[in-house]
């Protein structure tokens, strides 16, 4: 009896154990998904902040919202794409690496940019902006150069397995053609059927000689024997035979 009740507390307890641990795994997705939801939301609402700053504010202000958003853009589309064609192309990994090196330098100037934004003096921003201006197109340069190369990849992949696909489809054509006439020979011509009247000569090779039947014979006049020899005066007679 201590035995069952044993086992029936071990059973709770996984029970309870599984529930909880279900729990926490559907809170957890819960709770990313929420987050990955706010960031987005966050993340257009910046962007429409940075692009109407970039129409509305002039000077130094509007270039530093310019740059933010060229550089927020460029990163973001190189991140989407290579996280994209890297489940794919396992050799994109190494890719991936370089990208999350010039992720840190986008970040960085991103901040920096961001700092700028509230920067009174306005005779040091504009000093400053030449040298922004070339870190942002460095690094917007690097993540496009990246961004295309995985596409031109993926792209050049696709190709080789079309170009591949259409010479064995031209293979299988061939084959289920095979029944077409080279150019220049004769095509074949079956043997015509003998036809129902003469199935009886069907299998001979030279035509016979046609025998008359017997009605169709011509009747031949019976022999006569012959008649006695006629005579003519200047004959002699012939002598009888000596009998002595």
């Amino acid at each position: 009896m201590e035995a069952v009740i044993a086992v029936f507390a071990l059973l709770f307890v996984l029970f309870v154990g599984l529930g909880v641990y279900a729990t926490v795994k559907v809170v957890g997705a819960a709770k990313r998904g929420v987050d990955r939801g706010l960031t987005q939301a966050r993340r257009t609402v910046e962007d429409h902040t940075l692009r109407a700053k970039s129409f509305a504010q002039p000077g130094a202000a509007g270039e530093l919202a310019q740059l933010r958003l060229r550089l927020r853009t460029s990163m973001r589309a190189t991140q989407d794409a290579l996280q994209a064609a890297v489940a794919e192309d396992a050799s994109l990994k190494e890719s991936i690496g370089l990208f999350e090196r010039l992720s840190a330098h986008g970040h960085e100037l991103d901040d920096e940019l961001k700092r700028l934004e509230a920067e009174p003096d306005r005779g040091a921003l504009t000093e400053r902006l030449p040298g922004l201006r070339e870190r942002t197109e460095r690094i917007t340069q690097s993540a496009d150069a990246l961004r295309w190369a995985a596409r031109d990849r993926a792209r050049r992949f696709a190709e080789d397995d079309l170009d591949t696909l259409s010479a064995q489809i031209d293979v299988e054509a061939g084959a289920l053609r095979h029944w077409t006439t080279p150019e220049g020979e004769p095509a074949s011509q079956p043997w015509p059927e003998a036809p129902a009247a003469d199935a009886a000569t069907a299998g001979q090779t030279w035509p016979e000689t046609p025998q008359p039947s017997p009605e169709q014979e011509p009747a031949q006049p019976a022999i006569t024997p012959p008649g006695p020899r006629p005579t003519y005066p200047w004959q002699k007679k012939a002598r009888p035979e000596s009998t002595t």
